[in-house]
């Protein structure tokens, strides 16, 4: 049909606009769809942009322009170099003229050149500064500054010539800082930043040198030192200036810190009181210049390095004074008085921050200043109170040797005892004072309580070694101090709180080795001590208590006469109580440290009896009774095994006691226990393998057995083994079970092949040498032709195998 004919019948169904028409909105539809696709694609583009490094542009291969050259110093650095060297070399020329061309002009042409060039120089910064060349004006100034300095060297050389050189550089210093500090304070000369910290660099020699030329000693040194010090802090800390305070400050660290040096060196070495109070009085005066630039910078600091400044100063103000205040006492008091009176010293510093309105941050350096000199206090106590704990130990090896004449010849067998330690007690004691009386703070009050019965301890321990108490009254005394430090844990129930009294108890039962009725007693009383305290702190106490027991076992076996394998006996007593108690207590925290206990101690009993095998043998036996009796309880339940290798274990001790060398002895005893566990896990669960169940129980006996018949000459065991491993084998077929038929019939190939070997042998000899390699041959032939067949064999072996459990 043509289009003419169809055209009409459209028109007439469906509303088709004029060609004009349609074209218009068949363009406008495209415009629509390019500007929405020019939209996305810029879109794309920002989204790659942003999840994708920056596209590099390719570098032209071409030879590129060369660029212009850098300046390789800025135009301000330059004018400072120029400006600089400017200046030292008209220094450099002044200096020559002074010291080479001064003797040829008169004392007049010698004044007015001096006098001329100073002047100038001192004088040109003015026009420099009024043209805004102030670098330049800081140059000319510098220069004129140095001229000064020159014109008080030429005036010493041909004016004063005759003049010491110290009080002459005192009283030259002077004039020029106050030279340099009027200059600076000119009204159009204050611009400049040099003159003023020039000044005050000065003003840091006229002191030195008037105590230099004054013969003032290294006292008076000290002193000038430590004035000029106080001064440069002054204006470090009331000056507005930066570059002045920072002169200012460096001077004060600088010449303080010196000062203060010499005076600590004066009080360490001073021979008398005379001498250790001028010391003193020097280190007091560095304490409290410190202490003031401390409060001042606390008040001034608006920021945290100037708190950290003020904390460290009065921290180390806080040092000083004590320094200061305990060097005379030093010297007037015996050498053991020296760590006492520093101690009270800081103790007074720590009461008198109570009293005083401090600013906190010199309080709480103070606070520090007095925490250091008690913790040094107490680090000098430490070799005391570790002689007087370890001292014990050496005991071990000679028990029983005899009572020592005093308590510290009872710690000094084999340590040496520190010198000047008669006050350590004392210092001790003090410190438990401060710690349970003075610290108030919610944060450091808790663990003071805690640390201050620790001290306690260690002051009441060693009392009796400084004092040089008989034996017998020092074991009293620290069998006491245990027993407190016992009752103090328990009643605050602080786990770090028993460590002491278990250290004690230690020392106490090793010192207590000196005689047999000590050791018994003490170790006695220690076990009545720790098995009273297991009321409350049972995971700790209670295992201490079954060791305490343990070795007044031992001790009551040696005091018996007993040889070591018999105390085993008594020493086993341990393991069944643990184990009892371990029951009694079942999900209790002690129940697994009591048990633990028992195990060592029962590894103990062990290696005592290991000398005498009928003994071990019993010790094993009551080991695997103990155990077993454990594993009846639920979560104990795998020690069972343990239970049951002891056994053996006892078993096979037994065995060789009897000098049994039959391997089937010590096999036997595993085999059946094991093949009987077996079917009882088959029992219980039908689907476990012959493998699981009977594999290790035949496996402990037949490969053994096995291995002794092929070494055997005789043929009773291979006989026997025969006739077992086809009763497995027969066994093991018919009840389709897989371990037993595989092992009892690998084990009866074996065994007839051993019996088979020497007739073996001999046809072997017997025949030719070319015989095995073609006997070797036609089976690899024979194999061959037959493989579909063997291959089917194999399969039909392999599923009769596998239907088997």
């Amino acid at each position: 049909m043509s289009p003419g004919v169809t055209q009409p019948t459209l028109q007439g169904m469906t509303h088709i606009p004029p060609p004009a028409e349609e074209l218009r909105l068949l363009d406008a539809e495209l415009w629509q769809l390019d500007a929405r696709r020019a939209q996305l694609l810029a879109r794309r583009a920002w989204l790659v942009a942003a999840l994708q490094p920056k596209w590099q542009a390719p570098q032209p291969t071409g030879p590129t322009p060369a660029a212009p050259p850098r300046p390789e110093a800025s135009a301000p650095s330059v004018q400072n170099v120029l400006l600089v060297l400017g200046g030292v070399l008209l220094t450099v020329a002044a200096m020559v003229f002074t010291l080479v061309s001064w003797g040829h002009l008169g004392i007049g042409g010698r004044a007015l050149v001096l006098g001329a060039v100073t002047a100038a120089a001192l004088g040109a910064p003015l026009p420099l500064l009024k043209r805004g060349l102030r670098s330049t004006a800081e140059s000319v100034a510098g220069l004129g500054l140095a001229l000064t300095v020159l014109d008080a060297v030429a005036l010493h050389g041909a004016v004063f010539l005759q003049s010491p050189g110290a009080p002459y550089t005192a009283v030259a210093s002077a004039l020029l800082a106050g030279l340099w500090a009027a200059y600076g304070f000119l009204p159009h000369v204050s611009e400049l930043r040099l003159p003023r910290p020039a000044a005050l660099i000065a003003a840091q020699l006229p002191l030195f040198f008037w105590a230099i030329a004054a013969d003032a000693g290294s006292y008076g040194l000290t002193a000038a030192l430590l004035v000029t010090a106080a001064f440069d802090a002054v204006v470090a800390l009331r000056m507005t200036s930066r570059s002045l305070r920072v002169v200012a400050a460096i001077g004060a660290y600088g010449v303080g810190g010196s000062g203060t040096l010499a005076a600590g060196w004066l009080t360490w070495t001073a021979s008398g009181p005379s001498a250790a109070a001028r010391a003193a009085a020097l280190l007091l005066l560095a304490s409290v210049i410190t202490l003031g630039a401390a409060w001042q910078g606390s008040r001034t600091a608006t920021r945290a390095p100037g708190e950290e400044q003020s904390f460290g100063l009065a921290l180390a103000a806080g040092l000083l004074a004590v320094a200061a205040l305990g060097g005379p006492a030093r010297s007037a008091l015996p050498e053991v008085w020296a760590v006492p009176t520093h101690l009270a010293l800081a103790i007074a510093l720590l009461a008198a921050l109570r009293a005083g309105r401090l600013p906190e941050t010199v309080r709480r350096g103070l606070l520090w200043a007095s925490g250091a000199v008690q913790a040094l206090s107490l680090l000098w106590t430490l070799p005391v109170v570790v002689v007087v704990v370890l001292g014990p130990l050496s005991w071990a090896s000679q028990t029983w040797t005899g009572t020592p004449p005093d308590a510290r010849t009872a710690v000094t067998t084999h340590l040496t005892w520190p010198p000047y330690a008669e006050t350590v007690p004392l210092v001790l004691a003090a410190l438990t004072g401060v710690l349970a009386l003075a610290v108030r703070d919610t944060t450091w009050r808790p663990r003071a309580l805690t640390a201050a019965p620790v001290l306690a301890w260690a002051a009441l321990l060693t009392v009796p070694a400084v004092l040089e108490l008989p034996y017998g009254v020092g074991l009293l005394i620290q069998g006491a101090v245990t027993a407190g430090a016992l009752a103090v844990a328990v009643l605050r129930a602080g786990p770090a709180a028993l460590v002491p009294a278990l250290v004690a108890s230690v020392s106490l039962a090793f010192l207590s080795l000196a005689t047999q009725t000590t050791t018994l007693v003490t170790l006695g009383t220690l076990v009545v001590l720790f098995t009273a305290a297991s009321r409350r702190a049972a995971p700790v106490t209670a295992p201490a208590a079954l060791g305490y027991v343990a070795a007044l076992a031992c001790a009551t076996g040696a005091a018996a006469d007993w040889s070591a394998p018999h105390t085993a006996l008594l020493v086993l007593t341990v393991p069944a109580a643990a184990a009892l108690l371990a029951w009694r207590l079942d999900g209790s925290p002690a129940t697994v440290p009591i048990e633990l206990t028992g195990a060592v101690t029962a590894l103990a009993a062990i290696a005592l009896s290991v000398t005498d095998l009928p003994m071990l043998a019993l010790v094993l036996a009551l080991c695997a009774v103990i155990t077993a009796g454990t594993a009846i309880r639920e979560k104990r339940r795998p020690l069972g095994y343990a239970a049951a290798a002891l056994f053996f274990l006892a078993t096979w001790v037994r065995l060789a006691a009897w000098e049994v060398d039959i391997p089937e002895a010590y096999t036997l005893p595993v085999t059946i226990p094991a093949l009987l566990v077996g079917h009882l896990r088959r029992r219980r669960a039908p689907e476990t393998s012959s493998w699981t169940a009977y594999g290790p129980g035949l496996a402990a006996t037949l490969l053994p057995s096995l291995v002794m018949a092929w070494g055997d000459p005789d043929w009773t065991r291979p006989l026997l083994l025969g006739l077992a491993a086809l009763s497995l084998t027969l066994l093991g077929g018919g009840y389709s079970l897989q371990a037993p038929l595989v092992l009892g019939g690998s084990v009866l190939t074996l065994d007839a092949l051993h019996e088979l070997a020497p007739y073996i042998v001999q046809v072997t000899d017997a025949l030719p040498r070319w015989v095995p390699p073609a006997l070797a041959g036609l089976l690899l032939l024979a194999l061959g032709a037959t493989y579909e067949r063997r291959i089917r064999d194999v399969r039909r072996m392999r599923d009769f195998l596998g239907s088997l459990h």
